[in-house]
């Protein structure tokens, strides 16, 4: 749920940031990068008052997201989503407008525009930022346990497994675990440089 989350709305982050100036965006997209530099803890307690009992979710939408997996999926959504908006909004920047209105001439509408035009020259910036979103998303640890804790088999994710594990003395999990995230990780990273490389024809 985290990974659509952060390609839905990321993307249409960075399409509002990089094509449209509004009174106030420099704000917006500051708060929207804020996850990249506060604490986990500071994340997640804000999670806590907007998910929590008498905050937003539950007053506005009639809804108590705390301690299920809809809210470890928000948590790790908003720490994932800084890293697709800023490489998707570059891809996005670095397209020709030209071409874009070359197909407005000839008498796509915008959506066709941005389907078949915008985005495919804007993929590998859109890639790399799901893609590092997404990974950023799967270690995301301290505003997940803050909001969803760590239930088996419910809202425990592979970060806190680890952490459980090393709790319990698990240690022969815990490895397993860690080696998977760091493959993860490891080809998540060198699957964007390879990309980037090519790109510069290198």
């Amino acid at each position: 749920m985290a990974v659509p989350t952060i390609f839905v709305v990321g993307l249409a982050l960075a399409l509002i940031f990089a094509r449209t100036r509004f009174r106030g965006q420099s704000v917006a997209e500051t708060i929207v990068m804020l996850p990249l530099v506060l604490p986990p803890s500071v994340v997640g307690y804000g999670l806590l008052r907007l998910l929590g009992r008498n905050g937003p979710a539950q007053e506005w939408l009639d809804l108590n997201l705390l301690f299920t997996w809809q809210a470890a999926a928000v948590a790790s959504a908003v720490v994932g989503l800084p890293l697709m908006v800023q490489a998707a909004r570059v891809g996005l920047t670095s397209v020709d407008p030209s071409i874009e209105d070359a197909a407005r001439v000839d008498g796509a509408n915008r959506l066709r525009v941005l389907l078949t035009m915008t985005f495919p020259l804007a993929r590998r910036g859109i890639f790399v930022g799901l893609a590092l979103g997404s990974v950023r998303a799967l270690g995301e640890f301290g505003a997940t346990i803050a909001v969803a804790g760590s239930i088996p088999g419910r809202t425990q994710t592979m970060p806190l497994a680890v952490y459980d594990a090393m709790q319990g003395g698990n240690y022969g999990l815990a490895n397993q675990i860690t080696v998977l995230m760091v493959g993860i990780g490891y080809a998540t990273i060198f699957a964007t440089r390879k990309l980037g490389t090519e790109g510069d024809g290198r």
